[in-house]
């Protein structure tokens, strides 16, 4: 039986589908098949036309199933519009056990107790990530299971986002003819191609430039630290250019894209992208300093997505968040067609190696969080041993 994992990444402007298989005795995934179709129905990554994202969807399976020759029953799904937020909580849970010792009920316990100390109207809980562990005050690194104690604390980071737009997506998936395994955050899964353990235990920003969104994901100790989108992207940075240049939009898109002709002022185009780009730098940074990281991730900052590509980019990050910034790439897959070294391709690549690499990522919100706490246990124990 064929081990085949897909992805599927539903952007504001583009509907990505990667289909990839795991051969016996190779870790990384060969990619059989691909499709891409301008997104419709869309905005700021939420649905606003069900049926025009519908038949986006459709469209995008469609090719990538011509392409690999298999059917698309089923798929990992990226999810980054405006909603997705991460929000801390603290949980306290007593140890059951006669002689003190802890075990997966005290911590399912003590992560339910944290999530009863949220306010989370209207959303659903996509991923949790306990950040730390303490036993009779005292912090824990490592296995917890075994240890023994009378009181268990634990913080965890809870990632979520809008119920009524995750079942719209999953509902347009659906209708596409496609069941959905997991949801994951646009950012998170980019993590995956774009990101070295070393960086992710350093401390490293993955910022991921959408058409209409910039989602962030920020990591420490190999775990994810942070997760949040703001409402702006690279479309924004294309629209300023036909304004500031009185461009058509076709010929702003491509001069974003460093194809400047000769009878522009290359400042001016600087001028314009370096002024959007501050804006979006400012939310940025404004979020690390809440999260108290701003300027001390030393692994710095990587950025892929659509925008990724964008002028400049780079020393434009450099210079606003004083961390060290460079545009994402991958060595992970050694077959791969050229398009698909795009940074946009990134997060849609990641839903495959994600699956690959975590038995919670393929029955965590879907499988099991929405239902369940116990089943995100396993992966966040792990995440916090040496």
């Amino acid at each position: 039986m064929r081990n085949i994992s897909t992805g599927i990444d539903v952007g504001s402007l583009t509907t990505r589908v990667v289909v990839g298989e795991f051969l016996k005795g190779e870790r990384n995934p060969k990619i059989i098949g691909v499709g891409e179709y301008p997104t419709g129905g869309m905005r700021h990554g939420y649905i606003t036309q069900f049926d025009d994202t519908v038949k986006s969807i459709r469209q995008a399976v469609g090719l990538a199933e011509k392409t690999s020759g298999v059917k698309i029953k089923r798929a990992f799904v990226s999810v980054g519009d405006v909603t997705l937020r991460g929000y801390v909580s603290s949980g306290v849970a007593i140890i059951s056990k006669a002689d003190g010792e802890v075990t997966t009920l005290d911590v399912n316990k003590a992560l339910a107790d944290c999530e009863e100390n949220l306010s989370l109207n209207n959303r659903k809980i996509i991923q949790i990530t306990p950040l730390s562990y303490k036993l009779d005050g005292v912090e824990v690194l490592g296995r917890l299971e075994g240890m023994r104690g009378n009181k268990l604390e634990i913080k965890a980071l809870f990632t979520t986002y809008s119920s009524v737009h995750l079942e719209d997506l999953i509902a347009a998936i659906a209708d596409a003819g496609v069941e959905t395994i997991d949801v994951v955050a646009s950012p998170v899964a980019g993590s995956h191609i774009a990101l070295s353990e070393k960086q992710k235990i350093v401390g490293s920003a993955l910022i991921n430039i959408g058409a209409e969104t910039v989602s962030l994901a920020v990591f420490e100790n190999g775990s994810l630290l942070s997760a949040h989108t703001f409402s702006i992207g690279a479309s924004d940075v294309t629209n300023d250019i036909a304004l500031g240049l009185k461009i058509p939009l076709e010929l702003a898109e491509s001069f974003k894209l460093g194809n400047i002709t000769p009878e522009y002022s290359k400042k001016k185009l600087d001028e314009i992208i370096e002024a959007r780009f501050s804006d979006i730098f400012e939310l940025v940074d404004n979020h690390l300093k809440k999260i108290k990281r701003s300027e001390l991730l030393p692994a710095g900052v990587i950025f892929v997505g659509s925008g990724a590509n964008t002028l400049g980019l780079e020393e434009f990050a450099k210079s606003a968040l004083g961390l060290p910034s460079c545009i994402g790439t991958t060595e992970i897959f050694g077959n791969i067609k050229t398009k698909l070294r795009d940074p946009a391709w990134f997060t849609v690549l990641g839903l495959i190696i994600g699956g690959r690499d975590s038995d919670n990522y393929s029955r965590g919100a879907l499988g099991g969080i929405f239902k369940d706490l116990k089943n995100s246990i396993k992966l966040g124990i792990k995440q916090l041993m040496p």
